[in-house]
């Protein structure tokens, strides 16, 4: 089923699971992360460490990063952690647009990125390279990025190193093997899970930005269930809110309470369909289990008789079947259930 977000007033999803910048909430330990990554950055700190739970908007905050820096800051964002470092270093040169003779070897590789590393520190630009999911990374590949900090002039880093992570990737640097690394880490920031509070605001927040004038649509005891089953992930957060729009669209109600939440998560934790004693409705239209029933196989039909249009034959005999099934079940229908 798909909701008509007209019905809620909004001009968008509120509750995408995409790190859209414009949805981010920054919530005073947000404030401070995004603040320290641009100050190390900017002031070329070399390695800058960013940690959090999943879920908990570490990209979304790395997207607006990127959104603050300037145009003399260039910037390779990996997101793939299982390349191993001469698949990390290809992507880097690529997403910086470095170029590199053909068939060419680590060591040439290498010298192609510190001329260009040396060329822009010349010219007063600046290189960031932002590693997501770096817990995944293991230790022989973390320390060959180590070797990359020793880029450098005797005054300043001349590349930037962001590694962002899992709680995991703080005890991975705690390795003997990885001490040195460790050591050369400027900055640490650390975003927690929300508090019920700040969920309060971070749903509001969305709302207004998907340009909902009712920004009381969860009442305030569904925002309370909300965060207690969420934890404070705003990864979950979105999940649950999403699923209450289209349970409420569904019962064409306008303002979602605790019972509707208690649905979404029935859903959510056992694939538990909502009751059905009558009460989803498609614009005053009763559902009633033959309706759906009647939904799914006009829906089935349809796209069969596409996919067999190309075959005019077996398409006929689609047809023919399509409505032989549909006053089958007219005729179940009137016997049975009335429409």
């Amino acid at each position: 089923m798909k909701m008509d977000l007209a019905f809620f007033g909004l001009r968008e999803p509120p509750f995408n699971p995409t790190p859209d910048p414009r949805f981010l909430h920054l919530t005073p330990t947000h404030q401070e992360a995004l603040a320290q990554l641009l100050y190390g950055v900017q002031e070329r700190k070399g390695f800058i460490l960013l940690t959090g739970e999943v879920g908990t908007g570490k990209t979304t905050l790395l997207q607006a990063l990127r959104e603050r820096l300037d145009d003399t800051t260039a910037v390779a964002f990996v997101t793939n952690s299982m390349l191993g470092f001469e698949g990390l270093l290809e992507y880097m040169l690529e997403d910086l647009g470095i170029a590199k003779p053909g068939e060419a070897s680590p060591a040439q590789r290498l010298i192609a990125l510190q001329h260009f590393l040396i060329e822009r520190q010349r010219t007063g630009q600046n290189t960031v390279l932002i590693l997501d999911e770096a817990q995944d990374l293991d230790p022989r590949t973390l320390e060959q990025i180590r070797l990359l900090s020793n880029f450098e002039t005797t005054s300043e880093k001349i590349l930037q190193i962001v590694l962002v992570g899992q709680p995991e990737l703080r005890a991975r640097l705690n390795l003997p093997e990885l001490r040195q690394l460790k050591q050369r880490i400027g900055l640490r920031c650390n975003i927690p899970a929300l508090t019920p509070d700040e969920i309060r605001h971070y749903v509001r927040t969305r709302l207004r930005v998907a340009g909902a004038h009712d920004l009381g649509l969860f009442s305030a005891e569904a925002v309370a269930r909300i965060a207690e089953y969420s934890g404070g992930i705003p990864r979950l957060v979105n999940t649950m809110c999403d699923h209450c729009l289209l349970f409420a669209y569904a019962d064409q109600v306008r303002r979602i309470g605790p019972e509707i939440v208690g649905e979404a998560i029935k859903y959510l934790d056992a694939g538990e369909q909502p009751r059905p004693k009558g009460r989803r409705r498609l614009r005053g239209w009763r559902m009633t289990p033959l309706r759906w029933a009647l939904l799914a196989a006009s829906a089935a039909a349809a796209g069969l008789v596409a996919f067999t249009a190309a075959h005019p034959d077996v398409a006929r005999r689609a047809v023919d079947l399509w409505a032989f099934s549909l006053s089958g079940l007219a005729r179940s229908g009137r016997a049975l259930l009335p429409l």
